[in-house]
């Protein structure tokens, strides 16, 4: 049995931003106190609302690094160049301003720990992420250790290169505790020593670094568009069940 949440209903929020650091060097990550949210599930998301002196507003939506009854809201930010949003929220926003939010949004990509979390047969849970599409992904995970859930997790991560993982130490943590399986993919640069050489993720290495068909996972596949539907194809091509694959996906902001 899955734990079920009170039904939410979005809403604007006035949010205070009481914490930001950079998560890598063109990602920020921000931690915001919204008095009046209502929680969320992980895998949600909000919108982001700028408005400009002389009226102009600009809404671009962000997954949820943080899930559950709190109200301190903590988000991870990627900046493209050329965005309307997300340069403004990585170079500009400071500790004490005030800013609009509109949530939790999405009932779909989302994953609660199960009732019993000591229980046993429960379906493992397979993630992929490609950059930024951790954050959502993290949000699963975290709400994974904090419940002690005996489901088998299990995360595929594909960045550029080492300095682009978001939350290393956190996911590292996690791993090493054995709460879930990290499986890094390096498409341009790798650590040190990194067995495998850079490249992009294919069908044979989707293959070889998620949870086998048999077992049955249930999917979570999130990142920019044409990764999610690459991995998407590729699982199903492989034999995973369409109706257990969720994605979402992300372009400029």
């Amino acid at each position: 049995m899955i734990v079920r949440r009170a039904a939410t209903h979005a809403a604007w929020h006035v949010g205070t931003v009481t914490a930001t650091s950079m998560e890598t060097p063109t990602a920020r990550r921000v931690v915001l106190d919204v008095p009046t949210w209502p929680g969320n599930d992980a895998g949600q998301h909000l919108d982001v609302r700028l408005t400009a002196p002389d009226g102009y507003q600009a809404t671009r939506s962000y997954s949820l690094a943080s899930s559950g009854p709190a109200t301190s809201v903590e988000l991870v930010v990627a900046e493209v160049p050329d965005g309307e949003v997300s340069p403004f929220l990585v170079h500009d926003l400071r500790v004490g301003d005030a800013v609009e939010l509109h949530g939790p949004l999405g009932a779909f990509f989302v994953w609660r720990p199960p009732a019993d979390v000591e229980a046993a047969g429960m379906p493992p849970v397979q993630l992929v992420a490609g950059g930024s599409g951790v954050v959502p992904l993290l949000a699963m995970v975290r709400s994974h250790v904090g419940a002690g859930d005996a489901t088998p997790f299990r995360l595929l991560y594909s960045v550029r290169t080492p300095a682009d993982v978001f939350f290393p130490d956190e996911l590292a943590a996690a791993a090493e505790k054995g709460a879930m399986q990290l499986d890094l993919v390096y498409t341009r640069e790798t650590p040190t020593g990194w067995p495998d050489p850079p490249g992009r993720l294919t069908l044979t290495g989707v293959e070889a670094r998620v949870v086998a068909v048999a077992d049955e996972p249930r999917v979570f596949v999130c990142g920019p568009t044409a990764f999610v539907e690459a991995v998407a194809k590729w699982l199903v091509d492989l034999g995973h069940r369409p109706a257990s694959i969720r994605t979402e996906r992300f372009g400029g902001t």
